[in-house]
């Protein structure tokens, strides 16, 4: 039985899907963004995102256990030099999935998936958030100050 196993599987055995996803983590890191199937677009997004928090402090200890994940030292430093400093500020979520449609060979489900502060276009419009922290009761909201009608001092004759 698999009672509280919720780790998609993909049909293959163990060795042969950590070295899916690690090579396909690491076409991420180096691409920025990747075409794949959806089930494979969220499993790797349940195996990069840890390894994108762990590059955010970057050590010895990090960068091994990032490395023994990878497998690829391009792709580590890759992450640990450019991608971390983009991502420094971002609590969380580094990665979207955007549906693409159905393959034409086998109508499998493809999805888009991508390091969220690389994509241009969708960041482009946005002014960066700001996080501030907001209370519960909003009993102190500044007052709005009417609008001063100045009195025109011009006198025609």
């Amino acid at each position: 039985m698999r009672h509280g196993k919720k780790f998609n599987h993909l049909g293959r055995k163990t060795a042969h899907r950590k070295a899916m996803l690690a090579n396909m983590a690491c076409s991420l890191i180096e691409h920025k963004r990747i075409n794949t199937t959806v089930a494979k677009a969220k499993a790797l997004k349940q195996f990069v995102e840890p390894l994108v928090t762990k590059s955010k402090e970057d050590t010895t200890h990090n960068r091994r256990i990032v490395f023994s994940k990878l497998r690829q030292k391009d792709a580590v430093t890759e992450l640990f030099r450019d991608v971390a400093t983009k991502v420094g500020d971002r609590p969380g979520g580094y990665t979207r999935i955007i549906k693409l449609g159905n393959r034409l060979g086998d109508n499998a489900d493809m999805a888009m998936i991508e390091l969220v502060d690389y994509n241009e276009i969708y960041n482009a419009d946005k002014p960066k958030k700001k996080t501030t922290r907001r209370s519960r009761r909003g009993g102190s909201k500044p007052a709005v100050a009417a609008p001063v009608v100045e009195a025109s001092t011009n006198e025609e004759e």
